[in-house]
């Protein structure tokens, strides 16, 4: 037993030392065939897979993609690495294993040089792979003077549905709606409205917002003053705000406009145009005597947890010319675009006749009214007297209802009714989301966030991908669980780290349905 456990060791080297040991390989004539893959729960699928590659020729390499880059929602990998690495070398058909350093087999194809790469039948027809990787491959080995080969098997296995169906991380009531979900609509009919977004021509409005992370360890209270005191480790900076929105609606649509005002005074334009997109081109307008607004948040830096906040911004009401401006550019352009998403902040960059012109005028106009410290009950959806989707929180629905309990569906019906809005969207936070839309009426979609580290943020990111799915009159349950699955990755991610992104968004959600 000790030996088998010595030579399964054996096999696990890191991917500078596999190169080194496939040139030895290679001079005394062997030829290599290269797999790769996550290979979260090793299956007989797997085993097949791997056995029918090694008849490509003498030595079978398995190269494994590492925990950072497995793409497949926040509750993947089910294994870590080395478990994952471990199984694979245990099996008598491979020869050599190793975890690669980047998200996809090109560089560790170009470093190997296999003769042969194999990949699973179901990579024969390329059109089929959503990832588009398959192409990037067989590319990489055509390069290095070797070729793709795919084995067969009349049986195809699947990591995610097995664990889908017995190591799932979700209670039963959600395993149950992601099933039926999966019954009722095929993945192609899932990402058909994301494939589609890319053609529409999407204007967003909104706050730009420098979200401003200070990283400090607690230090204890001082003995004069009932205060906390912290120590001050690090800082980052994330581009938040309408600017936040427009990154996520940029990986989904070929090309954004985004109108936002920066302060005079500490514009931070610099910063603010690297952190963009280069498909969304900004529309930028300032505010006299303002700095562009920051929200600095003191972070404990061992859990994450924000100790307060700080907000560095003036809330005066802009000057008549900016007004006129905002407005001479809202006529103009208006008519130009499909979808129109307002992230309004409350911190007085839309303008009562900006409004007014958005309401009239855009094509469709999706909304969000944020309630935060800086505009506590001032900042309500009863503000647009019409639009075509309106995102709320539970709380900012009661706020504009009046109602601390309610019935959540009797607020909706009613909101609906005075703001003449046929589409409504309520997040509930832990308890997912529920969707209105006048003639089908509602629809109720579960919670699946499994990892929260940071809920600054995620509100942008659902509001930005339901105005999407909502404008291409999506069915309203997909339209619920597109938004939860973009909420919990958004949640997953500390500030503004990264943005929504079409990949990882395309595997995440087959990770659910399948």
């Amino acid at each position: 037993m000790k030996d088998q456990s010595k030579k399964t060791y054996n096999k696990i080297l890191t991917l500078e030392q596999l190169a080194s040991s496939l040139e030895v390989e290679r001079s005394c004539g062997s030829r290599i065939t290269q797999c790769h893959g996550v290979f979260d729960l090793l299956h007989i699928g797997h085993i097949r897979h791997f056995e029918q590659a090694k008849k490509f020729g003498d030595i079978l390499v398995v190269t494994v993609t590492p925990d950072e880059y497995v793409n497949k929602g926040p509750h993947r990998p089910a294994f870590p690495q080395d478990f994952r690495i471990e199984a694979i070398a245990a099996l008598e058909c491979v020869d050599y294993v190793a975890v690669t350093t980047s998200p996809t087999a090109v560089d560790a194809i170009l470093a190997l040089k296999p003769h042969t790469y194999a990949k699973g039948a179901e990579y024969r027809n390329h059109d089929e792979d959503v990832t588009g990787q398959i192409v990037n491959e067989e590319k990489a080995v055509l390069s290095v003077g070797g070729s793709i080969g795919f084995t067969d098997d009349a049986v195809v296995f699947s990591s995610t549905n097995l664990i889908n169906r017995h190591l799932s991380k979700f209670p039963k009531s959600v395993q149950d709606h992601l099933s039926a979900l999966s019954d009722h609509y095929s993945i192609e009919d899932v990402l058909r409205y994301l494939d589609h977004a890319k053609d529409l021509k999407v204007l967003v409005l909104g706050e730009a917002i420098i979200d401003d992370y200070q990283y400090a360890e607690t230090i204890g209270s001082p003995s004069k003053e009932p205060i906390l005191a912290t120590r001050y480790l690090s800082s980052e900076k994330f581009a938040g705000g309408i600017l936040a929105v427009a990154n996520h609606v940029a990986s989904f649509c070929d090309t954004v406009d985004m109108i936002t005002f920066l302060g005079l005074e500490d514009s931070q334009e610099d910063f603010i145009r690297q952190q963009i997109q280069e498909n969304v081109n900004p529309i930028f307008l300032y505010k006299e005597g303002s700095p562009t607004i920051v929200k600095r948040r003191v972070v404990e830096s061992y859990l994450l947890r924000k100790l307060f906040e700080i907000y560095v911004m003036n809330n005066d009401d802009p000057t008549d010319d900016y007004n006129q401006e905002l407005c001479s550019i809202l006529e103009e352009k208006l008519h130009r675009y499909d979808v129109v998403i307002v992230a309004d902040y409350g911190h007085g960059m839309l303008t009562p006749d900006a409004r007014s012109i958005l309401c009239k005028k855009a094509p469709f106009l999706a909304v969000n009214t944020q309630t935060n410290a800086g505009n506590r009950g001032f900042n309500t959806i009863a503000k647009y007297d019409r639009s075509d989707f309106v995102s709320l929180t539970r709380y900012e629905l009661a706020l504009e209802e009046r109602l601390i309990k309610g019935d959540i569906k009797g607020m909706i019906l009613d909101l609906s009714a005075r703001l003449k809005c046929a589409q409504v969207m309520v997040t509930l936070g832990k308890d997912g989301n529920i969707c209105y839309r006048r003639s089908d009426g509602f629809s109720e979609s579960p919670a699946l966030a499994s990892q929260i580290v940071d809920t600054m943020g995620a509100g942008d990111a659902v509001l930005a991908l339901s105005s999407l799915y909502m404008a291409q009159k999506a069915p309203i349950d997909l339209v619920g669980f597109i938004s939860n699955v973009v909420g919990a990755q958004a949640v997953a991610t500390l500030g503004h780290t990264s943005f929504i992104e079409k990949l990882g968004l395309y595997r995440h959600i087959e990770a659910l349905l399948k």
